[in-house]
């Protein structure tokens, strides 16, 4: 009889152990620093986005000015932000799955 109620007593000590050393908080700041990431990413992504549309015009025009040097950078600058964007749309996907594996 004694050995069960020392047993009940350290499962009973061991459970609230546990529960006391969960911080109940960072869940939740968990939860706002990953959305303010997805916030920074996508404004990174349209951010990206508008860089190659600007670089893309600036493209044409230089071609059509004849200046294949500068449209030598602006071919780069584009295969640049193309690669960033890829980069971000990862990110975000990999940040999406991360929630929610957490919720389910």
């Amino acid at each position: 009889m004694r050995r069960r109620i020392l047993a009940l007593l350290c499962f009973a000590v061991l459970g609230s152990a546990v529960a006391l050393g969960q911080d109940f908080r960072s869940d939740r700041q968990d939860f706002r620093q990953d959305r303010r990431d997805l916030r920074h990413d996508r404004v990174d992504r349209n951010r990206d986005k508008r860089d190659i549309r600007s670089d893309r015009r600036d493209l044409r025009n230089d071609y059509r000015n004849g200046d294949y040097k500068d449209a030598r950078r602006d071919r780069r600058g584009i295969g640049r932000d193309k690669r960033d964007v890829g980069s971000d749309r990862r990110d975000i996907r990999h940040d999406r799955k991360r929630d929610y594996r957490r919720r389910g």
